[in-house]
């Protein structure tokens, strides 16, 4: 059967973090964040320099445009534009990203706004512990209330957090600006229940004072398969996704946690500082979309899960690789099939519309200075992954809103290693050279740009 033509207002493009592209770390005014004081080891860069995006974006959005992108997905710093967190706002940052936005339009680009990608301002992290305190809850609202009100006029999708469910796992504290503790189960959903808290407070601002705002939630969805069909295989997978995905998807689109969730709490007696006020602020939460990265799926074991492990950590242990799938030379796995699952899971589940801003392959890569990089492997992922985002969408009836790739022009990874490589386009530079940073469209890139010029309808 022939599919029907994608939707003329899809949009194609492509999303970053500001740590990872912006560099000028110490410039027109930016404070320090989180990332700006680790330093660089063998093996990772430092986060001062990025790709440079700050100096040049007109010649990334020009890339950009060719390839025939429609949407670009920034983050702004909450460092740059407010120096120590919760004082005066710095005007050259936003002037910075005025700018960059009016750019994005010029070009045809419609911007998406991300207000925060793990990078918090180091002041806050020292004197309150990141979002352990409900303090840097109040400041990161009052950051964000004040972007909408800089920005409504021109940008229409936004986020708040990305990979908001990754708070819910150990890598909370890598990323909430935690600074010291003994990082217990109860600090993890104490900042995680803080952020949610944060996110429906700035849900009721864009809903009520800006109604033409589309805000959604933001998953790192991981999609996770029982290594057997052994019952308790079975049963440990489907915990997993009521802990870590379906938990937070209720609190975006119905306004409340998984009773399953919160049954735990209670049994467990988890002092996550839940307040008697807070089920009012939480049941306030209206999603208009629901985004979420994807890049592969994990296995569990049940018999790897120690007694007693709270079901949000059992991948910690229980993590295993699924012989049935190919993997990248990290052992990520390559699953379209389960991008589909993903997709119409959800959405039959939740009827909201669904938004992929995240997906794309880390590859090892290297340019000879001459020849252009041959990376077929990344236009297979793309193309599969594309082709089941559409076997979604006109099979199984899913509203999708667009596609983003991760990181399409290379940026560092969330890890500080400029080695894995995500992007069509090749930027000169090594973890601890930085270069002539020139962009280098790859072979990729020309396969996508082919793919633009047919709204994805030919592959």
């Amino acid at each position: 059967m022939t599919q029907p033509n994608m939707p003329a207002d899809f949009f194609w493009g492509n999303s970053v973090s500001s740590m990872q592209t912006e560099g000028a770390w110490q410039e027109d005014g930016k404070g320090l964040s989180v990332y700006d004081v680790r330093p660089a080891t063998d093996h990772t860069m430092d986060w001062h320099d990025a790709i440079d995006e700050y100096h040049r974006y007109a010649e990334d959005l020009d890339l950009m445009a060719d390839m025939g992108m429609n949407m670009y997905r920034i983050q702004i710093s909450w460092s740059r534009v407010v120096p120590d967190g919760d004082g005066a706002f710095n005007e050259a940052g936003i002037q910075y990203y005025s700018d960059l936005i009016d750019a994005m339009i010029a070009r045809g680009i419609e911007p998406m706004v991300n207000l925060y990608h793990f990078d918090m301002p180091l002041a806050l992290a020292k004197s309150d512990n990141g979002f352990m305190s409900r303090h840097t809850v109040d400041a990161f609202v009052r950051f964000g209330a004040e972007m909408f009100k800089r920005f409504s006029d021109r940008v229409k999708y936004w986020i708040t957090f990305n990979e908001h469910n990754l708070y819910f796992t150990d890598e909370v504290f890598e990323i909430s600006g935690y600074d010291h503790g003994e990082r217990t189960l109860s600090e993890m959903y104490r900042i995680f229940h803080h952020t949610m808290l944060a996110h429906a407070r700035l849900d009721a601002i864009a809903h009520t004072k800006y109604p033409g705002l589309q805000l959604g939630g933001m998953l790192a969805h991981a999609a996770t398969y029982p290594a057997t069909s052994k019952p308790e295989d079975v049963y440990a997978a489907r915990k997993l996704n009521e802990f870590l995905n379906n938990n937070l998807y209720d609190a975006f689109v119905f306004g409340r946690y998984s009773h399953e969730v919160m049954h735990y709490v209670k049994v467990h007696e988890i002092d996550w500082d839940y307040q008697p006020e807070d089920a009012s602020v939480l049941s306030k939460m209206h999603a208009d979309f629901l985004a979420f990265s994807y890049y592969r799926t994990d296995t569990v074991n049940a018999d790897k899960i120690p007694a007693g492990e709270a079901p949000n950590r059992y991948l910690n242990t229980a993590n295993e690789t699924n012989r049935f799938l190919e993997t990248n030379d990290w052992q990520w796995t390559i699953d379209p099939l389960g991008f589909r699952t993903l997709l119409a899971d959800v959405y039959s589940r939740y009827r909201v519309p669904m938004f992929p801003i995240e997906n794309g392959i880390g590859l090892h890569e290297t340019w000879d200075g001459v020849h252009e990089i041959a990376d077929e492997r990344r236009i297979s992922y793309h193309r599969d992954h594309i082709q089941a985002m559409k076997d979604a969408m006109f099979e199984d009836g899913v509203a999708v809103l667009g596609y983003l790739g991760w990181g399409l022009i290379d940026i560092p990874s969330s890890h500080a290693d400029m080695e894995k490589r995500y992007g069509f386009v090749y930027v000169n530079r090594s973890n601890h050279d930085l270069k002539d940073m020139r962009r280098v469209p790859k072979k990729s890139y020309h396969w996508f740009k082919e793919v633009m010029a047919t709204n994805g309808d030919k592959l």
